[in-house]
């Protein structure tokens, strides 16, 4: 019998007093099929990672993942980079990577259906900026982000989504009782709310040797956005670049335009819109002081300046036979 790690969000989505009774029927589905799981609960933020890193030390361990986005998030940074193998039992709000992969939104049946997937390795997306409150640094010089000097910095990896600026403020605002209460129609509301009082500040953009201006920019490894919206028509998990989408605009009105326009998937239609591709992306506030977040995997993580780039084959991850090229 297999040995694994089974980590789990006891707060994780909307109904959380279901979880208990979901995890201890998803290990008796594993167990059948031949995986032993230990299973570990996470006490608060951060302690998904640690229980990661720990079980990852266990050579030949299989590291397993019940919980939203920011719980898988924190999985991820536990393992990577590594040779461990990390398999996702949905369980949170937006599920953007059990979306993009087809996997079943039921933990148990997730479970049942988890031994039947094969092991790919993935690349990851990296965000690497200023640590504490040191203030702008130059991203490319010999004593920034990228350089050797030593310079503090912070680095967090990401399995699906870096959002910057908006949506990151939105995050901000977003109250933990609020979205626990309303799940994605949380995030709709504030969103709301923060386009009648946001003040738009313009994030610089470097893509490979071109600059882009906007107020809001998503760097995406997935199709979708939110879960369920389709930000970057054609784009796939397993490409070797990044998806960006930038949105340009300052205009508070413009902002529920490009609402609806994505919701009809009509936004690449728009003039002020603009997709891109590229395997790093540095990004900077146009205006010296203005603070712009910027959040991994729908948490909130940190403010520009930062660096976006794509770690090739940084995770094994478990996929259905689908996606086994």
């Amino acid at each position: 019998m297999r040995a694994a790690t089974l980590i789990y969000n006891p707060v994780a989505g909307r109904h959380p007093e279901r979880r208990e009774k979901q995890i201890r029927r998803a290990a008796v589905e594993l167990r059948q099929a031949g995986i032993d799981a230990r299973i570990a609960q996470t006490s608060g933020p951060g302690a998904a990672r640690e229980i990661a890193r720990d079980a990852a030390r266990q050579d030949g361990t299989l590291i397993l993942v019940c919980g939203g986005d920011g719980t898988i998030n924190e999985v991820v940074n536990g393992l990577a980079p590594g040779p461990a193998t990390l398999g996702i039992l949905p369980g949170g709000t937006a599920n953007i990577i059990a979306k993009e992969l087809g996997l079943s939104h039921d933990p148990v049946r997730a479970a049942r259906e988890l031994p039947g997937w094969q092991p790919r390795r993935i690349p990851l997306g990296l965000a690497t900026w200023a640590a504490g409150p040191e203030g702008p640094v130059n991203l490319t010089g010999p004593t920034g982000l990228n350089g050797s000097s030593g310079a503090p910095r912070e680095q967090r990896y990401f399995l699906s989504v870096a959002g910057v600026g908006f949506d990151a403020h939105v995050v901000y605002k977003l109250s933990t009782d609020f979205k626990m209460s309303w799940g994605v129609i949380a995030y709709s509301v504030q969103a709301i709310r923060e386009a009648l009082r946001h003040s738009f500040p313009v994030i610089v953009c470097g893509m490979e040797g071109r600059e882009s201006r906007g107020t809001f920019v998503v760097i995406q490894r997935t199709r979708r956005y939110a879960g369920w919206l389709d930000l970057v028509p054609g784009a796939r998990f397993f490409d070797p670049t990044f998806n960006v989408c930038v949105f340009r605009s300052r205009n508070r009105f413009r902002y529920f335009l490009y609402a609806a326009a994505v919701f009809a998937r009509q936004h690449v239609k728009l003039g002020d819109v603009e997709l891109a591709r590229a395997r790093h992306v540095d990004c900077r506030a146009a205006q010296t002081g203005a603070r712009v977040r910027f959040e991994l995997d729908g948490e909130l993580a940190g403010e520009l300046p930062a660096r976006f780039d794509l770690v090739p084959e940084a995770l094994t991850l478990l996929v259905p036979p689908k996606w086994i090229t």
